[in-house]
């Protein structure tokens, strides 16, 4: 599940109710979904209200005028509410969004034409196949699928479990983002297997049976509040087969927001500020490996636990678009923290 901050949807308009509408910037999860998309000439929300059958009204709300900038046309495909979300999606020339909760925040894009990269923090999951061993991959917070669809394109013979609790979710996610185009097996085979349910409740029969976890689990912007716990990173880590991986999305940190401006730190000890991360290092002792998507991507910091890799070796065994980025992973270290705490 993903959020927007430098924003690549800006009018809006609504198909039953003919009214523009906007989306507002979200900074406390940050991301972009295309860098070559601007953002928005003025920071104004929408509403959503239900209606008897359960369909939602988008209206707009009264809005301030800032620095115009350019727009894409886009559109309302549908809004519901249901019993997890606020479910609305928008298609644009070049894309389709879905966006969850309260916040508007974008959880998955699928884009069109056949480019399925996303130039966002999605992309980060197609390099997690080469470190790990050969086996089932689980995504905790499947959405709309968008990582699902690039690592079946990447890696083609990859058993995917997709974990989402919103049946009504992955209902608008087979009829509008072509998600049940992924539940048909590949040509090798691959394919993705839909499990509607909560993916945090213990299970008898998941205990040593995945190769990797790709974790994009939110409410409301935040990363749950259940991952903000060691013993729980602890269970998870016990459906890992031996030598699994765990791969995060971890959002960004916002205290670096200032004056609705983000203010990005690059150090070595960026990761500390991070509350998702600082809790997986205390799961993970010394295990657990960080990087930070750059301005241009949305500043989203994605953790790996199990160490770091060799990245040279593993440099040469992901997609080219992503050889020199896996190479900007680092080991969490520790070394530094009373010097930032006192700092802070």
């Amino acid at each position: 599940m993903a959020a927007l901050s430098s924003m690549a949807i800006s009018c809006l308009h609504s198909h039953s109710c003919n009214k523009s509408c906007f989306l507002s910037p979200q900074v406390s999860k940050p991301l972009l979904i295309n860098p070559s998309q601007k953002k928005p000439r003025s920071s104004i929300s929408f509403c959503i209200k239900k209606s008897d059958h359960d369909e939602m009204q988008i209206q707009q709300e009264p809005v301030k005028e800032e620095e115009e900038e350019e727009e894409e046309d886009s559109w309302v495909v549908t809004a519901v509410r249901s019993r997890y979300n606020e479910i609305v999606i928008v298609d644009t020339v070049s894309s389709r969004y879905l966006l969850l909760d309260s916040t508007r925040n974008v959880h998955s894009v699928v884009n069109k034409g056949g480019q399925n990269w996303t130039g966002s923090y999605w992309d980060e999951s197609v390099s997690l196949p080469p470190i790990i061993p050969n086996g089932p991959i689980a995504i905790y917070g499947l959405g709309g699928g968008t990582s699902a669809r690039l690592i079946l394109e990447l890696w083609p013979s990859i058993q995917l479990e997709g974990w989402e609790i919103d049946e009504i979710l992955i209902q608008k996610a087979r009829d509008y983002l072509g998600l049940s185009e992924l539940e048909i097996p590949t040509s090798k085979g691959g394919r993705l297997c839909i499990h509607v349910d909560d993916a945090l409740l213990p299970s008898q029969d998941d205990s040593g049976k995945y190769a990797g976890i790709i974790v994009d689990l939110f409410t409301d912007g935040k990363v749950l509040e259940q991952l903000q716990q060691v013993p729980m990173w602890l269970e998870l880590a016990t459906r890992l087969m031996p030598n699994g991986r765990i791969m995060v999305n971890c959002a960004g940190i916002e205290t670096e927001v200032q004056n609705g401006k983000p203010q990005l730190l690059l150090d070595d000890s960026a990761w500390m500020l991070n509350s998702t991360i600082k809790i997986l290092s205390e799961a993970f002792p010394g295990q657990v490996s960080w990087k930070r998507t750059p301005d241009s991507k949305g500043l989203n910091f994605v953790a790996l636990t199990g160490g770091l890799p060799d990245l040279s070796d593993w440099s040469k065994k992901v997609p080219v678009r992503l050889s020199e980025t896996v190479k900007l992973w680092k080991l969490c270290n520790t070394l530094n923290k009373s010097v930032l705490l006192n700092a802070t």
